[in-house]
């Protein structure tokens, strides 16, 4: 194996936001991990993105990228629904995947994903990047040390902007089936991040809605209906006996970004931020013990994986994912959100859905 990990990259179009924003920045800025092939689905677009990111090899088809021997790994950073079929061709060829969350479009074809993955033996990860947010690792370090004492409350928000007006083609997300929505995606991302700070729920209440039912299409000046939840409120208590609510919502103006409180009986910590736990930006970190004014908490520099000249903002949670990717296939200890991670999300936002169906406080198996 090559010094640098060699990635096949599907979905490298430079226009797509969150890959530009986040992936192709980190993996230009990565020591561990070269951007070696590039696969979209036209051989013009497939070029051009070899071309802009100096990749060697370029394909618009994921099954002759996945088969190359030039490849050790690949990134699916693609559109939910396209999530499960370049994956498990990875997976079918031998290499280690690290595939964007949602993992599946369904549980189910994140289950299939995850033991197709385990019978091969490779190496995966799941882009749930709030686990390897300095601030958040080091706020679970702190509570497993005592320093809130027994966790009494947990309250999480994270209101991320949602225009009502879009061009139409940003309005296939407005379709709950495909699996990209606010419950999967920004409720995934921010619950998942309590559920890795403080522990699993042991029972939830919940309310998944759609506020907005309808959104413009500013190309075809058409009203689209909209399917897909746009607030979702869950309150239960954790296995820890905590008592936690969690809003995550996608409204028109001025989101109010993210905010993690967790309150023990010693002290308390909060964690805050621009947009959400998943993003790059660094999150300010508060802790308040026996006292009533919260102070800044000064992270550790061994929770950062990437070198210090590496790029903050989106590449930055996205880079510390890729060196800990390329740690793991080099020595098989995984340290990652992997896809088993990814398969207990799924089944709990499963449970979210139903409890809010049904209307019942639901226990968590």
């Amino acid at each position: 194996m090559a010094n640098k990990i060699r990635l096949g990259f599907v979905g490298a179009n430079p226009s797509s936001t969150w890959a530009s924003q986040s992936h192709f920045p980190a993996l230009l800025a990565s020591p561990d991990v070269e951007l070696t092939a590039v696969c979209t689905s036209r051989p013009e677009s497939a070029e051009a993105a070899r071309v802009a990111f100096g990749a060697k090899l370029a394909f618009h088809d994921f099954h002759a990228m996945v088969a190359s021997p030039e490849i050790d790994a690949v990134a699916v950073v693609v559109r939910v629904p396209s999530h499960y079929e370049p994956t498990k061709a990875a997976i079918e060829a031998g290499k280690h995947v690290y595939t964007e969350w949602p993992l599946g479009r369904t549980t189910a074809e994140a289950v299939e994903l995850t033991a197709l993955a385990r019978a091969k033996g490779v190496q995966t990860a799941t882009g749930l990047q709030s686990r390897v947010s300095p601030a958040l690792v080091y706020m679970k370090e702190q509570i497993e040390a005592g320093y809130v004492g027994e966790v009494l409350a947990c309250h999480v928000t994270t209101m991320r902007d949602g225009t009502l007006e879009r061009p139409s083609s940003r309005t296939w997300q407005r379709d709950a089936s495909l699996g990209a929505n606010t419950l999967t995606i920004a409720n995934g991302h921010v619950i998942d991040a309590l559920r890795f700070v403080v522990g699993d729920f042991a029972r939830v209440a919940c309310m998944v809605t759609t506020q907005a039912r309808q959104w413009f299409e500013t190309d075809t000046r058409q009203m689209v209906d909209v399917t897909s939840p746009d607030n979702v409120l869950v309150s239960g208590q954790l296995a820890r006996g905590a008592v936690a609510s969690v809003h995550v919502g996608a409204v028109p103006w001025a989101g109010g970004g993210f905010r993690m409180e967790i309150f023990g009986r010693e002290g308390t910590l909060v964690a805050t931020g621009n947009v959400s736990s998943q993003r790059g930006d660094m999150l300010r970190l508060q802790g308040a013990r026996h006292s009533h004014a919260l102070q800044d908490m000064e992270l550790p520099q061994r929770l950062t994986y990437v070198p210090d000249s590496f790029p903050r903002g989106d590449p930055f949670n996205v880079g510390q994912m890729y060196a800990l990717f390329a740690e793991a296939i080099r020595t098989g200890n995984n340290r990652l959100p992997t896809f088993d991670t990814a398969v207990e999300l799924h089944r709990f936002i499963d449970l979210i859905q139903q409890a809010s169906d049904t209307g019942r406080t639901l226990s968590v198996a």
